[in-house]
């Protein structure tokens, strides 16, 4: 699967990823200490939704229904708020969208001054697209790097509290064995981190032998949550996912909220949100 980030800003999977991204940092911003936030696969930063998003025009199914939707639940409204405040910011209106915030841009929103993000991105490209995007902000580190590599270095982080962002293309075949190998790695050097990975749902087998990578490594507070569309869209991509690896406390209550409005208001009569929990303890 090549999934280019670029042509899908804004879509059905943006919008879980984001959405569950925002609930778990304001829980962790709850707390008085600093964190840090690693993105392995930070790509650009922000999205032109008038070039190459147009070419799709998902992210009118994904983030444009749920701007224009009468009563979203309370747990959607910081998501939206960022996402309204970015476009404004760069001349847009906040509801028919001109720009769509990356996962970088989503974080850096709710950092406090004390908190940092390290975003990660390997294409030369984007990366220069990232580096532009922060420059000056002392809060942001970019680095042209893989991300998966990149984490030896980073973990274990100095604030000893943090989350990390895995959200590759999947344009290699073997890169759910790339993400389970670089987890393994991450959590014998920073076990108590919480860890966010998000996933596409096309190949059966590689998600259940994902899914089962998580039970035989008996970790603590750790689920999954899909949300599923229809069975089919442009790309043919109609369900996507995300596991959480010590998923902060509240997040289960908040994904009861988030889950069936997103299912109604992105898949309609064909939608579907599904949570399993690997292990609650």
């Amino acid at each position: 699967m090549n999934y280019r980030h670029a042509f899908h800003a804004g879509n059905f999977a943006d919008v879980l990823k984001h959405a569950v991204l925002t609930l778990a940092l304001e829980t962790i911003a709850g707390k008085d200490k600093p964190f840090v936030v690693i993105d392995t696969h930070a790509g650009r930063g922000r999205y032109d939704l008038a070039r190459e998003a147009q070419r799709t025009g998902e992210w009118q199914n994904g983030i444009g229904k749920v701007l224009q939707s009468a009563k979203p639940p309370r747990e959607m409204k910081r998501y939206a708020d960022i996402v309204r405040g970015f476009d404004r910011r760069l001349g847009g209106s906040g509801e028919t969208l001109q720009h769509y915030p990356g996962s970088p841009r989503i974080v850096r929103a709710l950092l406090r001054p004390e908190d940092r993000l390290v975003a990660c991105e390997l294409q030369d490209e984007d990366a220069l697209a990232l580096r532009r995007e922060f420059a000056g902000d002392r809060q942001v580190e970019t680095k042209r790097a893989d991300g998966y590599a990149a984490l030896k270095a980073l973990l274990p982080p100095a604030e000893r509290r943090g989350l990390v962002l895995i959200d590759p293309p999947f344009e290699a075949r073997d890169e759910f064995d790339k993400v389970q190998r670089a987890l393994k790695q991450a959590l014998r050097r920073f076990a108590t981190g919480t860890y966010l990975v998000w996933y596409p749902v096309k190949d059966r087998e590689a998600v259940a032998g994902f899914k089962a990578f998580l039970v035989a490594a008996k970790l603590k507070r750790t689920l999954t949550a899909e949300l599923q569309v229809g069975s089919k869209t442009p790309t043919g991509l109609a369900r996507a996912g995300v596991a959480l690896i010590n998923a902060p406390w509240p997040l289960e209550n908040e994904l009861e909220k988030i889950g069936p409005y997103l299912a109604q208001t992105l898949g309609g009569a064909a939608g579907r949100f599904d949570v399993e929990w690997i292990a609650k303890d």
